[in-house]
């Protein structure tokens, strides 16, 4: 696809989780916009999609594997955490990342759901698409290179194990695997020692344990790369890839131990930074963009390739200007897309809502109200690791990009408004188990910490609900 196609070199989840980024992806709107919280809060059911606008436009649409872009997928703790994250209480909320390597030597077929949508895709390609005289669109959602559930979880729904088989870790080269630097813990952000902390990555780690994480992430990384082959193919011998755009991204990066953490739920490069790359007809072969872009890029995109008018009120732009073979004024094209992009977060593992603001090589990272906690700013052309929050050694810049960001998002009213509906949902779900809470909120993901001090947790948790109320009744 880098060959034949264009590649987007800046692009960004809009939230760094499953369930609010596909939000922004289906709907074209900023997470703030869809109100898609967390990974049980996403899209109505009936929100209408880009694809449900191109069906309506006479395409033949279908989808195949992971949409998770409507609430109710996740887990029971995976809403508890993001609800109460800001209780004055640290609990880890699930098993250290851990590898596994299976016992078949020479599987290929090692992530088995997903090769399955891949046999469904390309049958449905062979059976039914070579056959419409109408356009068609296919979306295949796949779930590597999340890591797997891993089996220490008290609802056994952790993600933390990385998964693959021998067949795929002999295709990563060992030798170019770096290990990340890390900061000290008594230097860390405070947020990012939270996340550190509630996603149980305190501890000691030798460096042959991140090397595995790291090559066993890669090689499922390698899996995920042989599927797409599979579907590039079937559209080759079926003479459908010169008259198809192919569109290849993911919901958001995956850490794989920078900064002392796996998972997502960051804006750092290896969570907030995705793959994005296009190719097919009218696309520019081997072309790489430098412009920043985004996920509620894909909504107008997806419509301009169907030449179907775009809304007004899109939070996104066309990507075809910028990969377009007919478009040649290089000032003209970045005239078509700002030259910033917006990402936020609000679930668990963070506890306190983060916005991160993306120009040509700064990034800028606000907290909560904006002053509660401090902000990070990155300089990723001099400091590609983030490593060095230089918040403080530039006050005029970071002051220019917080103005910036205010600009397009009223932050810290956000903020409140995510205080307030994960209070409001606490409440209702601590109402509708009754007499049962205690044993409940005592065996969710935490439970190997919380069960050495319930109640001194209950309280903190009860402490924080009366704080509310009073705020309310003020």
């Amino acid at each position: 696809m880098k060959a034949r196609g264009t590649s987007f070199l800046n692009a960004y989840t809009n939230s760094p989780i499953c369930c609010p980024s596909r939000a922004a992806m289906w709907s074209g709107l900023f997470t703030h916009l869809t109100e898609s919280w967390n990974n049980f809060k996403g899209l109505d059911p009936n929100y209408t999609t880009w694809m449900d606008v191109m069906e309506r436009h006479g395409y033949r649409t279908q989808k195949f594997g992971k949409l998770d872009y409507t609430s109710g997928h996740h887990s029971l703790s995976n809403r508890v955490e993001a609800w109460t994250r800001d209780v004055a209480f640290l609990l880890r909320q699930e098993g250290r990342p851990m590898v596994t390597l299976i016992s078949n030597r020479t599987k290929v077929r090692v992530m088995e759901k997903d090769w399955e949508n891949i046999d469904k895709a390309m049958n449905w390609l062979r059976k039914k698409a070579i056959n419409y005289t109408e356009p068609f669109v296919l979306y295949l959602g796949l779930n590597l290179p999340h890591p797997y559930p891993s089996p220490s979880s008290g609802e056994n729904f952790g993600s933390s194990t990385f998964h693959t088989s021998l067949y795929w870790l002999e295709k990563v080269s060992h030798d170019d695997i770096k290990i990340p630097k890390w900061s000290p813990l008594s230097e860390m952000h405070p947020v990012d020692y939270y996340s550190s902390y509630t996603k149980n990555c305190t501890g000691r780690f030798t460096e042959k344990e991140i090397k595995n994480i790291r090559a066993f992430y890669y090689a499922m990384c390698a899996e995920t790369d042989a599927m797409l082959g599979e579907i590039i193919l079937a559209l080759h011998q079926l003479d459908l890839l010169q008259k198809t755009i192919v569109i290849y991204s993911s919901d958001h990066g995956e850490l794989a131990m920078e900064h002392r953490q796996f998972y997502k739920m960051s804006m750092y490069e290896a969570s907030a930074h995705i793959p994005l790359l296009m190719m097919g007809p009218g696309i520019k072969a081997n072309l790489q963009v430098s412009n920043v872009v985004s996920l509620v890029d894909i909504y107008p995109t997806m419509l301009d390739i169907a030449g179907i008018p775009l809304p007004q009120n899109l939070s996104g732009y066309s990507l075809l200007p910028l990969s377009s073979e007919t478009f040649n004024n290089e000032h003209e094209v970045k005239n078509l897309h700002p030259p910033w992009i917006l990402s936020e977060f609000h679930g668990c593992n963070v506890n306190a809502s983060t916005y991160m603001l993306r120009t040509n090589h700064w990034k800028y990272i606000a907290y909560s109200d904006g002053t509660s906690v401090l902000p990070q700013l990155f300089d990723l052309s001099s400091d590609p690791d983030e490593l060095t929050n230089v918040a403080v050694k530039f006050p005029e810049i970071t002051y220019s990009l917080d103005q910036k960001l205010r600009s397009i998002i009223n932050y810290p009213k956000v903020s409140a408004s995510v205080h307030q509906y994960n209070k409001e949902q606490f409440i209702k779900w601590k109402q509708s188990i009754g007499q049962n809470y205690s044993n409940v909120i005592a065996n969710l993901r935490w439970h190997q910490d919380w069960q050495k001090e319930p109640k001194k947790y209950e309280s903190a948790i009860d402490q924080w609900l009366k704080t509310v109320m009073n705020l309310r009744a003020v």
